[in-house]
């Protein structure tokens, strides 16, 4: 138990979090490092929804591993959840994308339960320090009418992943909610509470083929 407690103090935030878990995959594996951060119930999306863990068993880890840096975070009061955004750059450099990650905290540390990166035409700038937003801790919040307060996942181990998936972190303060169509076109969206209501903070939307 203190060895758990100690790797949790040693990653105090989502964005180091984020940071170990992209250099992890350059220098372990891209995949290796996908399995290494995925909670149980971790989703990705190819385009389709897969859990991640079924997903990169069966992967090979590429010659070099694509890249990514958060710009951005948004955190629940307690600090515990967290939602984040950044660039990310393919193994050949060729192709520029953003990425958004959802991340949950508990004794053994941090772990992402929500991960998809989309191609952009204009490469995003990278930012040396990240934005971090943090949610008011004022107030009774309720999630809003389309976020149940739920798990990231509701759907049991092993099932296929639904076409909607939702959470809201523990203190009710950061909510999110993506849906997936037949053809991959995707959205995502974050709430974050403000003392009196929950703003929309991130809205990414994908085109299918």
């Amino acid at each position: 138990m203190l060895a758990l407690l100690v790797a949790a103090a040693a990653v105090p935030t989502a964005i180091d979090a984020e940071r170990a878990f992209a250099r992890d995959a350059e220098r372990l594996g891209q995949w290796t490092a996908f399995a290494r951060y995925a909670h149980r119930d971790a989703v990705m999306f190819t385009p389709q929804a897969v859990w991640a863990h079924e997903y990169v068993r069966t992967r090979k880890n590429p010659p070099r591993a694509m890249r990514w840096w958060p710009n951005a975070s948004l955190v629940s009061c307690d600090g515990r959840t967290a939602v984040n955004t950044g660039a990310a750059l393919s193994a050949d450099g060729r192709s520029h994308g953003q990425f958004t990650s959802v991340w949950q905290r508990d004794k053994a540390g941090w772990q992402w339960v929500y991960n998809a990166n989309e191609r952009v035409a204009t490469p995003r700038a990278r930012r040396a320090k990240p934005l971090v937003r943090r949610a008011s801790c004022r107030g009774r919040p309720v999630p809003p009418p389309l976020i149940a307060a739920a798990p990231a996942v509701a759907a049991p181990r092993g099932a296929t992943p639904a076409d909607i998936g939702r959470g809201v972190s523990a203190d009710r303060t950061l909510a999110w909610l993506w849906r997936v169509e037949a053809k991959g076109a995707r959205q995502f969206r974050a709430f974050l509470w403000n003392g009196t209501h929950y703003e929309q903070v991130v809205y990414n939307q994908t085109a299918g083929k």
